[in-house]
């Protein structure tokens, strides 16, 4: 019933307790008992001081030293208590910090190419990192803290009202002054806790960025222009984090100012009640033991506002991630593509990566015959790449279709059509790891054998053996270890071990020698017999055997037709294919 009520995020940030409800329980079970445990030991000593100390006869010291044992026997229930929470609360909120976490890092893989050409690598790690921390800890410490704050002050409050109602009633007056005081800071404190997040997630942008073009920067000499675009984005940070600190210290020191003068009115106003005669000292002592029993659970409350300001600040910024639909998805009723033919067509198809941009094609129509053996070329630039992008649905058609064996590419879930393709593509991509993984991330399950195969009609296999561990040889991050050829010539056995019907090569030859692009060729040549191979080739001497060359410019499809067939029509192939001659 409760749930009705609850806006949507309300709702996410509560669902990630129900798998661990027992262990949530458990949690506040333990929370409640040191709670309670913490209100009765002012009570055991005030007992031993008025009632007990008032005595007379040797009974008095044999039921202190009882009392001595309870209270012993509370500490060490609290203890125990204490304990649990520590580390099965803690517990608790990294299991749902992993969660979230993972939950984010499988919403990141669903999202579409456009996401990603918009968004930095840094900013994104910052979201499924820091913040899902700071989440795992408002789950552990919230709902304890809560409780353990509840408890202790309203148990607090009634006990000092038992005590002595007229002192209570001075003390407690100042806690609607100091909760607006707290209100306004800690609003303050939210907002520059969301800048901060933002600053550092720029940080790590860029730093991700130097890191990866790091060979780049110092070839050019430029570690002073990266230096001073960290130092840039680094004084941003200092200055939101100056920002932040100063509400901080307003918010805490405001605070414990407003829990001294508690104390001073206790001592003051206790003090002029004791002169009268209208408390005695064994309550003012007990008053004194309560007050600082009612200053922790406000400390508690606090340290919460801080923690809840990082978690919520952190939960908006992991919803923001979250929210964001997939533009490119399975349709309703989408069924699984179980093996292609290959046969594809592009049935009026118009293309714009944004709406307030020009058009990259406008109605264009091509086949390619199931088995065929296509290349297409072009100038750069006018989207020999997109094109085939559209085949896997990495973006999506504006208008028309993309069909494969005359079906609609939208009918297939994006998983069986992506198991149907393969793509090698011109700025290749290795995973940190051996050689043989990365063949292998290909096909997981496949063999031994099977890698070594690949590699060979890759040609690939001889400069494997040669190095120091042959195929257990680690590569390093992206590959580092070795050169462009040679990592290209991986990525290509790669798609040759997934082995799937439709095969696209984006300028998959232009990092290798002239001896393995001629072997990579005739590779290709065995294969396009069996499987539709689509080409997009910069140097057009390697596409001249190809059964059909398609001619790309800013305004679609000029011409198509074998090599010999274009040379004579003196086109824009010929033009191309004449210019890169003469060089």
């Amino acid at each position: 019933m409760i749930t009705r009520f609850l806006n949507s995020r309300t709702r996410k940030f509560l669902s990630y307790y129900r798998p661990y409800k027992r262990l949530l329980a458990a949690d506040l079970a333990c929370a409640l008992v040191a709670a309670a445990i913490a209100l009765i030991l002012p009570l055991c000593a005030r007992f031993i001081t008025k009632d007990l100390l008032a005595m007379d006869g040797p009974g008095a010291t044999s039921q202190i030293y009882w009392m001595g044992l309870i209270m012993l026997g509370l500490v060490f229930v609290q203890m125990l208590c204490d304990m649990f929470i520590s580390y099965h609360g803690h517990m608790m909120g990294t299991f749902m910090e992993r969660d979230m976490r993972t939950e984010l890092f499988d919403h990141y893989q669903k999202l579409s190419f456009r996401f990603y050409d918009d968004r930095k690598v840094g900013q994104l790690m910052t979201r499924i990192s820091h913040d899902t921390y700071s989440l795992g800890e408002l789950y552990h410490h919230g709902p304890e803290d809560i409780v353990i704050t509840s408890i202790k002050f309203f148990g607090t409050f009634a006990i000092l009202m038992a005590i002595d109602a007229p002192l209570t009633l001075i003390v407690f007056g100042f806690l609607p002054i100091m909760a607006i005081y707290a209100f306004h800071y800690n609003r303050k404190m939210n907002t520059a806790m969301r800048a901060s997040r933002d600053r550092i997630g720029d940080i790590n942008a860029q730093v991700e960025d130097t890191l990866s073009g790091i060979k780049v920067v110092n070839s050019f000499t430029n570690e002073g222009v990266e230096r001073g675009k960290f130092a840039f984005l680094n004084e941003r940070f200092v200055e939101s984090r100056k920002a932040g600190y100063g509400n901080e210290t307003l918010f805490y020191q405001g605070v414990v100012a407003f829990t001294h003068l508690f104390t001073i009115a206790i001592i003051v106003f206790g003090g002029a009640r004791i002169a009268g005669g209208s408390l005695d000292l064994a309550d003012l002592v007990t008053y004194l033991l309560y007050l600082g029993l009612l200053l922790e659970p406000i400390r508690t409350s606090l340290n919460f506002a801080r923690l809840y300001q990082e978690g919520i600040t952190g939960f908006e910024r992991f919803m923001e991630m979250l929210e964001v639909e997939p533009d490119i998805k399975d349709s309703e009723n989408a069924s699984d593509l179980r093996e292609a033919v290959g046969h594809i067509e592009f049935q009026n198809v118009t293309f714009k990566y944004r709406k307030d941009q020009k058009s990259v094609f406008e109605n264009l129509s091509l086949e390619i015959r199931a088995g065929e053996f296509v290349a297409l070329v072009g100038v750069s630039g006018v989207g020999k790449t997109t094109l085939c992008s559209l085949i896997p649905r990495f973006y999506e058609v504006n208008k028309g279709g993309v069909f494969l064996d005359g079906q609609d590419i939208r009918k297939f879930s994006l998983r069986s059509l992506r198991q149907n393709i393969g793509i090698v593509q011109q700025d290749t991509y290795l995973f940190a790891g051996t050689v043989a993984e990365n063949i292998r991330y290909g096909k997981r399950n496949a063999t031994d054998e099977e890698v070594v195969e690949a590699a060979k009609q890759a040609s690939a296999h001889e400069f494997i053996l040669s190095l120091p561990n042959g195929y257990d040889t680690d590569i390093g991050q992206r590959g580092v270890k070795l050169s462009g050829g040679q990592k290209q010539r991986l990525s290509i056995a790669r798609v040759l071990l997934k082995n799937p019907p439709v095969i696209i090569f984006d300028e998959a030859t232009s990092a290798l020698d002239n001896e393995s692009e001629n072997a990579i060729q005739a590779s290709l040549e065995k294969l396009k017999g069996n499987r539709t191979t689509l080409v997009i080739a910069h140097r057009l001497s390697t596409v001249r055997n190809a059964q059909r060359i398609v001619v790309l410019t800013k305004d679609g499809i000029s011409e198509e037709g074998t090599h010999e067939e274009l040379i004579k029509a003196n086109g824009d192939y010929a033009y191309l294919y004449n210019m890169q001659s003469s060089i």
